[in-house]
């Protein structure tokens, strides 16, 4: 099994309001396009500009969401991400984010 997890951070000028109702929409344009190889895929939205909970780390977080993509193997995520498909998804991405980081993963679960 191979977890890719994606950071993103909104592009200026974007709310976080506004990046989140373009990632709802947005999921669905990935789902779709990687299905069958895509397994699983969770999108992670930051909920406010503030966060006043215990343990906040003090600085701002870089990100503005964490999206997680299950493929069986390597050959299905350079399957889904060598098609010419995922040019205009990503282009769709640029257009609304200020930079992005990828980060393969092996998942530990420890409570399921």
């Amino acid at each position: 099994m191979l977890k890719v997890m994606w950071f993103l951070k909104r592009a200026d000028g974007i709310t976080l309001e506004e990046f989140g109702a373009w990632w709802r929409e947005h999921l669905h344009m990935i789902a779709d396009r990687q299905r069958p190889q895509l397994l699983r895929y969770t999108v992670n939205i930051r909920q406010s500009d503030t966060d006043g909970l215990a343990g906040h780390p003090g600085a701002e977080c870089e990100w503005d969401g964490v999206a997680e993509q299950w493929f069986a193997d390597e050959a299905a995520f350079d399957e889904v991400y060598g098609r010419p498909a995922a040019a205009e998804t990503r282009a769709d991405t640029l257009a609304h984010v200020s930079r992005f980081e990828r980060l393969i993963v092996h998942e530990i679960p420890v409570i399921e």
